[in-house]
C-alpha cells in the first residue's frame, strides 16, 4: 500500500466526518461535543468548546440563529437539537472563561475597514494569530446595532471588545469607511480587509471578488459583495474567511487549497437512526434554559457517528477503533523496516467475512485491506509463523495420502459429477459424509465420483499466494483425472475457493442438488423451532441461501432468522483463520453469535456448527436432519477436538476404501500404536495449544528410542521434549502397566534448544 492507496482507503470511511450540525454551521461549532459536555454537567468545558471556535464568544453564543437545527438528524425524530439555546445557556452559566492568548507578534500590520460583525471577526482572528491589527471605523460599537434586539447587553459587547486589546488589536475611530480610506490603507499596511457591511465591493469599484478567498484584483485587498439576507453567524464567518486569506497571503501559502469545506457543506457521515425513538424538544423559555432543562435537551443529541461496521463486528470492536484508523495502522505496519509490527495481530484477526463491506454506506472492505496486508507480510517474509502454521499444517494433512482420495464411483470408470465434502465436514462428521455420498450415488445418474481433500482456503486466507497456486494446480490435476466432471460441494467456503481456483469448473452446492430432490425427504424428527445460521462464505451466494430455505420449508422444519442473517450474516469465528490467529477473539465471536440464535441452531457449514457447539450452544448441521444418526438429540452432538478431527479424516478414507471400493487402506504409522491416556489438565492444554495426539505419540516414541527423558525424583514423572517440525513439544508422563502412558502435562514453543534434538 502506498500513500495514494492509503488516501483512497481513508476516504471510504466516514467516521471522522463531522456531524451534520458542525458541517452546516458557518463557524463549524462542534455541537456534538457541546451536547456531550452539557449532558454530563460539564458546563465550563462546554463553554470552552465555544470559546475555541467562536470569535467574541460571549456575543456570538447569544446571537446564534441555529442554522444547523434543520440539518440535525433529530429533526426527523422529535425535532432538531436546540443548539442556539444551549450556546446561550453556556454563555450565561459558565463560571470560567478560558484566557485569550495571542501568538507572538509576526511583524505584519493589517488594516480592517469597518467594525461591524465581519470586521470584528476578522480583527479577532488576525489578532489571535499574532498580527498587529488596526480597525478603522466610525465607532467601535457600530456592530452592536446589527445584533438581534434584546440578545446582548451593551456591557457584554463592550467587555468582548476589550479582549481585542490583549490581542494587538486597536481602534482608530471617526474614520468613515470611504473608498479613499481603503486605498490609503493599502499603502500603509501589509493587507486590508474591507468589512462588507461598512464598505462592500461595489462601493470600492471592485467587481467579482473571489467567493472562496475574498481576494480582489487589487493586491493585498480582501473584500466581498454586500451580504443579502445573511444570518448573523454567516456575517461573522465572512470575516473569518477574510482573516484566513490574509494569513495565507502573509505566509506565501496557496489561498484556495483545502477550503472546499469552509462554507457550510453536506457531511458524508452516516448515522443509523432506524432504531432511535422520538424524543420531543425541551421547549426553550424566553429567559433561557435552566441547568436541568439544558442537560435534558443536550441528552437528546444522538452524538452522531457511523461505527455501523464496528457495532456489528466483534473483530472491529476488539481493536477499539474504526476502519479509517485501521488503514493507517496497517500502512504504518508495512512501512516498518526494523522494530515491532504492532498491527500484525489486527491484520491476522480479520475474519474476511465481508460483513463490514455490506454494512458500510461507502462499502469499506476490511477483508480486502487485510488480505492484501497478509500477502504483503508473506511476500516480504514478515508474517509471524505462529499466525497460521497450524491451519497450514492441517491443510497439508488433509491433502496427504493418509486422508486424500480421488475415485470414480465404485464399479464405474467415469464420473458425470463428483462429491467434494471439504476437509472440515470430513473432520467434523465423517458418517454424514458417507451417508451423503451414498445418497448421491443412488440419486444421480452417470457416475458420482469423490474427491477428499482441502480446497486450499487456508492458503488463500493466510496470504500464501504461491501455496494456494500449488494447491489449485494439484486440485486441477485430480479433477482432470476424473474427466473434469461437475463438482458438488458441501461447504460454502469450498464453493467460494473452488470457483476462485477452478473458474472453468461447473460447481454447484450440495444443497441445490438436494433441494431439487427435496420431495424425497420426509423428516420425522421432533424438532422445535430452529434458528438458522448462514455461514459468512454464503453471503452473496443467493441461490445457495434460497435452496437451503426452500429445503427447510418443504421438510416442514420451523426456523427463524437472527437480525443479521442472509447477506448480512455474522461469522462464527472461524473465517479468515481467526480461530488460529486469535483464539480468544474467535471464542468471543462464537459466543456472541450463539447468543443471537434464539433456539437450537441449524446451519449448513461444519465449522459454524462446531464452533457454536463449543460455546455450549445446541446446534446441528443440515445433514443431521437429512441423514439422521442413531442419536435422538443431534443438536447435543459435541464438537470434536483437534486430534479427533484428524482421526475422523483418516478413518473416513479407510472406511470408504474398505467398504465401497474393497481396497486396503494405507498402514498406520508405528507411533500410533503407542497407548496414551491423559489427565484432564493435559487434555485441556492440548486443545488450548493445538497439540495433537500424534504430536504426543511422536514425542513418546522419541523418548522410547533415545532414552533422553528426565525424571522428577519427587513425583516419579518423566519429562521429554521433541522437535518434529518447527515446534518443540514437551510431555510430562509416567509409564503405566506394559507400554501404556499417562500424560500429565503438555506444552509447546517455537524456540529451538541448541545442541539437542
Amino acid at each position: 500500500m502506498d500513500q495514494k492507496d492509503l488516501r483512497k482507503w481513508e476516504a471510504r470511511c466516514t467516521q471522522e466526518e463531522p456531524a451534520r450540525c458542525k458541517a452546516m454551521c458557518p463557524l463549524h461549532v462542534d455541537g456534538r461535543e457541546l451536547c456531550k459536555l452539557i449532558a454530563a454537567g460539564q458546563i465550563d468545558k462546554a463553554w470552552a468548546v465555544l470559546c475555541k471556535t467562536m470569535p467574541f464568544p460571549a456575543v456570538t453564543a447569544r446571537v446564534c440563529d441555529g442554522d444547523c437545527q434543520e440539518a440535525c438528524l433529530r429533526s426527523k425524530i422529535g425535532g432538531g437539537i436546540e443548539l442556539a439555546g444551549l450556546e446561550r445557556f453556556c454563555a450565561e452559566n459558565a463560571k470560567r472563561t478560558p484566557p485569550m492568548r495571542a501568538l507572538p507578534a509576526r511583524g505584519k500590520n493589517i488594516a480592517v475597514i469597518g467594525a461591524y460583525l465581519p470586521g470584528l471577526a476578522a480583527a479577532w482572528d488576525l489578532g489571535k494569530k499574532g498580527f498587529t491589527v488596526k480597525v478603522l471605523c466610525e465607532s467601535r460599537f457600530e456592530g452592536f446595532d446589527g445584533l438581534p434586539a434584546g440578545r446582548v447587553e451593551k456591557e457584554t459587547f463592550e467587555k468582548e471588545l476589550s479582549q481585542l486589546g490583549k490581542m494587538n488589536v486597536s481602534f482608530i475611530e471617526k474614520r468613515s469607511p470611504a473608498r479613499e480610506i481603503v486605498y490609503e490603507a493599502l499603502e500603509d499596511f501589509d493587507a486590508v480587509f474591507a468589512d462588507p457591511v461598512a464598505c462592500d465591493a461595489a462601493k470600492l469599484h471592485i467587481s467579482d471578488p473571489d467567493a472562496t478567498t475574498l481576494k480582489t484584483t487589487k493586491e493585498g485587498l480582501f473584500a466581498s459583495v454586500a451580504p443579502d439576507d445573511c444570518s448573523v453567524i454567516s456575517l461573522i464567518a465572512l470575516g473569518r474567511k477574510g482573516a484566513l486569506s490574509i494569513e495565507r497571503t502573509m505566509q506565501g501559502a496557496a489561498l484556495s487549497a483545502g477550503r472546499d469545506r469552509e462554507d457550510p457543506f453536506e457531511s458524508r457521515l452516516f448515522t443509523n437512526i432506524s432504531k432511535v425513538e422520538p424524543v420531543s424538544i425541551v421547549a426553550l423559555p424566553e429567559a433561557g434554559y435552566s441547568v436541568e432543562q439544558a442537560r435534558e435537551e443536550a441528552k437528546r443529541c444522538l452524538l452522531c457517528e457511523c461505527m455501523e461496521c464496528v457495532h456489528n463486528c466483534a473483530y472491529l470492536e476488539e481493536f477499539k477503533s474504526y476502519p479509517k484508523a485501521y488503514a493507517r495502522q496497517i500502512y504504518n505496519n508495512a512501512s516498518i523496516v526494523m522494530g515491532t509490527r504492532r498491527a500484525n495481530n489486527l491484520i491476522n484477526s480479520c475474519m474476511l467475512c465481508g460483513l463490514c463491506e455490506d454494512i458500510c454506506p461507502e462499502n469499506f472492505s476490511m477483508k480486502e485491506l487485510c488480505i492484501d496486508a497478509r500477502r504483503d507480510l508473506v511476500e516480504k517474509g514478515n508474517m509471524p509463523p505462529s499466525a497460521h502454521e497450524f491451519a497450514l499444517r492441517d491443510m497439508e494433512f488433509a491433502d496427504s495420502s493418509t486422508c486424500s482420495l480421488v475415485k470414480h464411483e465404485q464399479g464405474t470408470d467415469e464420473s458425470r459429477q463428483i462429491f467434494f465434502p471439504g476437509c472440515q465436514l470430513t473432520a467434523s462428521d465423517p458418517s454424514a459424509v458417507e451417508k451423503t455420498y451414498s445418497y448421491l450415488c443412488s440419486a444421480l445418474e452417470g457416475g458420482t465420483g469423490m474427491i477428499l481433500r482441502c480446497c486450499g482456503a487456508p492458503a488463500d486466507w493466510s496470504g500464501q499466494v504461491d501455496v494456494f497456486g500449488r494447491k489449485t494446480e494439484s486440485l486441477e490435476r485430480d479433477w482432470n483425472s476424473l474427466g473434469r466432471p461437475q463438482i458438488i460441494a458441501a461447504c460454502p467456503s469450498c464453493i467460494e475457493s473452488l470457483r476462485k481456483g477452478l473458474p472453468e469448473a461447473d460447481i454447484v452446492s450440495l444443497w441445490s442438488v438436494i433441494s431439487s430432490d427435496r420431495d424425497n425427504f420426509n423428516i420425522d424428527m421432533k424438532l422445535k423451532e430452529l434458528s438458522l445460521q448462514d455461514p459468512c462464505s454464503a453471503r452473496h451466494n443467493y441461490e445457495l441461501m434460497t435452496d437451503v430455505r426452500l429445503l427447510l420449508n418443504d421438510m416442514n422444519v420451523d426456523f427463524n432468522e437472527p437480525e443479521l442473517s442472509g447477506s448480512r450474516t455474522e461469522c462464527c469465528g472461524f473465517g479468515g483463520l481467526l480461530s488460529d490467529a486469535n483464539e480468544p477473539l474467535s471464542r468471543k465471536v462464537a459466543e456472541s453469535r450463539a447468543e443471537k440464535l434464539t433456539g437450537d441452531g441449524i446451519t449448513y457449514c461444519a465449522m459454524c456448527r462446531d464452533l457454536l457447539a463449543k460455546t455450549g450452544k445446541r446446534c446441528m448441521h443440515m445433514l443431521d436432519i437429512l441423514f439422521p444418526s442413531e442419536s435422538d438429540d443431534p443438536a447435543a452432538r459435541p464438537a470434536p477436538g483437534y486430534s479427533e478431527r484428524r482421526e475422523n479424516r483418516v478413518r473416513l478414507k479407510e472406511n470408504l476404501l474398505n467398504n465401497l471400493w474393497c481396497e486396503p487402506s494405507h498402514p498406520r504409522p508405528d507411533y500410533e500404536s503407542i497407548a496414551v491416556n491423559f489427565t484432564d489438565e493435559a487434555r485441556e492444554m492440548m486443545e488450548k495449544r493445538r497439540i495433537l495426539l500424534s504430536d504426543i505419540q511422536k514425542t513418546l516414541q522419541f523418548a522410547q528410542e533415545s532414552e533422553r527423558d528426565l525424571e522428577n525424583v519427587e513425583t516419579g514423572h518423566r519429562l521429554v521434549h521433541f522437535r518434529p517440525v518447527t515446534v518443540t513439544y514437551w510431555v510430562e508422563f509416567e509409564k503405566k502397566d506394559g507400554d501404556k502412558y499417562l500424560v500429565h502435562r503438555v506444552w509447546s514453543h517455537r524456540m529451538q534448544i541448541l545442541g539437542v534434538v
